[in-house]
């Protein structure tokens, strides 16, 4: 009996070994790993969503794939700036967005080095190598191929390798993005890998997402595509109603506030918006209020009017968000009450 609950024993300790021993597998590997080849459009998504973002520049240089590594000089609309560091890009966005309507221009002076998508450094001696690498620039974003920079990965991730045997051969620390283009630049078609989920993300409206699975990367991404073309989409737009506000002039065909439209408080004054961000209401030829405006863009567009000298135009200083504009008529909602309302039409 005693040698019988012996064997009985070392039998429960072996189960509850092998269990134990199961238990750190699929800690480390995770249950049924999604292994993905080095074609795949899991390895696809991590190496773009890793490659280098030189957006951070784009009005200088108007490639998204790459950056302008400083020190550099540039002609802004015809001034010389040097660029030492990043504080210095002030002074190049003020200069271009000194007035609405221009044709602005950057010229860069050569040579100088530029920052590529896949992390490397090279020295661009003329504007025919340089138009070269914005070529390949957008030769990549027209085919899929170039950098998803609305979705940002948090670090550390861990990267599951396996062999073709589905057999894991180890594990991988990712600290940094470049660290991640450069292993999955480098994945052989003898590897398989799958990240170890879940991880977390960065969409490009600031949000945080945990991500459980390729899936839901691929979800994630899609959204914040989605979101990105929604934000170039506000820009573009921000452009247009600009063009439309300093070529026209406008009347307040309605402004209701708590449910009551006093556009009769300024049916004899007209308000004219210059390219140099001010903005005046005239009444029978005289400059009753002055001030300023601004046009910015987010998921919507927005016009900020700072008027003073007149009670009643005072009341219009808010940030709205544009609900609908035509050449003929801008509809505007206050950004933090959508019950007051502003109407302007041309005149």
């Amino acid at each position: 009996m005693k040698r019988l609950k012996s064997i009985t024993g070392i039998a429960l300790m072996a189960i509850f070994g092998l269990t134990s021993c199961q238990s750190e597998v699929d800690e480390v590997q995770g249950e049924n790993p999604n292994t993905n080849a080095a074609n795949s459009t899991t390895a696809s998504n991590l190496k773009r969503t890793s490659m280098y973002d030189g957006s951070f520049d784009d009005f200088i240089d108007g490639a998204s794939c790459s950056s302008i590594i400083l020190p550099a000089t540039a002609k802004v609309n015809g001034i010389q700036i040097s660029l030492f560091s990043q504080l210095d890009y002030q002074q190049v966005i003020s200069i271009l967005g000194q007035f609405n309507n221009d044709q602005d221009s950057v010229v860069l002076q050569f040579p100088l080095r530029v920052k590529t998508s896949n992390y490397t450094e090279v020295t661009v001696n003329n504007q025919t190598e340089y138009n070269a690498i914005l070529n390949a620039c957008s030769s990549a974003e027209s085919s899929g191929q170039g950098a998803i920079n609305s979705l940002n990965i948090n670090f550390p991730i861990t990267i599951l390798t396996y062999n073709v045997s589905l057999q894991q051969t180890g594990s991988v620390v990712i600290t940094s993005e470049q660290q991640l283009f450069t292993y999955m630049s480098n994945v052989s078609s003898t590897e398989l890998f799958a990240v170890k989920y879940p991880i977390t993300v960065k969409l490009i409206d600031d949000t945080q997402s945990t991500v459980n699975s390729d899936a839901e990367l691929q979800s994630n991404i899609n959204a914040s595509v989605t979101t990105k073309a929604t934000i170039t989409q506000a820009e573009q737009n921000s452009k247009k109603l600009e063009a439309i506000l300093v070529n026209g002039t406008f009347k307040v065909q309605s402004f209701i506030t708590a449910g009551v439209d006093s556009a009769n408080n300024y049916k004899d004054t007209t308000v004219d918006f210059a390219n140099d961000w001010k903005v005046k209401a005239v009444t029978a030829l005289t400059t009753t209020a002055t001030g300023t405006y601004a046009v910015s863009s987010e998921l919507d567009v927005f016009l900020k009017l700072n008027f003073t000298g007149s009670t009643s135009f005072s009341l219009l200083n808010n940030t709205w968000k544009v609900a609908s504009v035509t050449t003929s008529t801008i509809t505007l909602q206050s950004k933090t009450n959508a019950a007051v309302t502003l109407v302007l039409t041309q005149i």
